[in-house]
């Protein structure tokens, strides 16, 4: 079992590489994950952001990003960047349709309409 004290070391690990790597697109993901796992949402946005801009053509990105969007109750952008994932070929319908971080936009038309794009044909 890991001690409370691990993840602040892992954030400040990861900070620290970034500091002297800004661009290092792993540890920006790395970083965005801990964050939101942790509470820190904003500063999980912040890094999505950031990760969206160093790869603007990466599915999961946009995806990533519209996680932190909805935690934080921005439906519109986070449905934004939820269709441009879908436009870049996110297709991963079940972790989508049971994604928690989605759990606010679950009843918005426009994210059942994107479920039913992904849905597996059978």
């Amino acid at each position: 079992m890991s001690k409370p004290t691990d993840h602040a070391f892992e954030m400040t690990f990861f900070e620290s590489v970034l500091r002297r790597a800004p661009d290092y697109t792993e540890v920006v993901e790395i970083l965005g994950g801990l964050y939101t796992k942790h509470g820190r949402i904003a500063d999980g946005l912040r890094m999505d952001r950031k990760l969206v801009r160093l790869l603007p053509e990466n599915a999961t990105a946009h995806y990533n990003l519209a996680c932190s969007l909805a935690l934080l109750k921005r439906k519109p952008d986070a449905l934004r960047a939820l269709n441009r994932a879908v436009e870049l070929g996110y297709k991963d319908f079940d972790w989508m349709a049971q994604d928690p971080d989605l759990e606010g936009l679950k009843e918005h038309p426009e994210f059942v309409s994107l479920l039913d794009q992904l849905k597996p044909q059978s």
